[in-house]
């Protein structure tokens, strides 16, 4: 539910400094958990790269992480039905390494 359709929601103003409004890119995310918190690395790995360099770390409170995981599926849910379905990338996948690259083959 929206913040403005709650009945008697009062409104949550949020400052986002210009330095964070460009946002981090991440293709790679890892979620680790302890009894009192979830960690969220979010990470950038590259093609042909066998490290990933984690570019921000959230950690969450439990029952925060379980609100982010309602929050994305309804956001998820809202982009397919806007956009269509979202395609899992088909292709032999490693477990370990969930990520395919595709394209020419730079040579140096």
């Amino acid at each position: 539910m929206a913040q403005e359709d709650r009945p008697n929601s009062k409104k949550l103003n949020i400052d986002l400094p210009e330095e964070e409004a460009q946002g981090v890119y991440s293709n790679l995310a890892v979620i680790t958990h302890s009894p009192v918190e979830f960690v969220v690395d979010f990470a950038q790995i590259m093609p042909g790269m066998n490290q990933a360099k984690v570019r921000s770390r959230i950690i969450l409170a439990p029952h925060h992480a379980k609100r982010l995981l309602q929050a994305l599926s309804e956001n998820v849910q809202r982009f397919e039905q806007q956009q269509g379905p979202i395609q899992a990338p088909k292709g032999n996948q490693d477990p370990a390494m969930p990520l395919t690259f595709s394209g020419p083959q730079g040579e140096a």
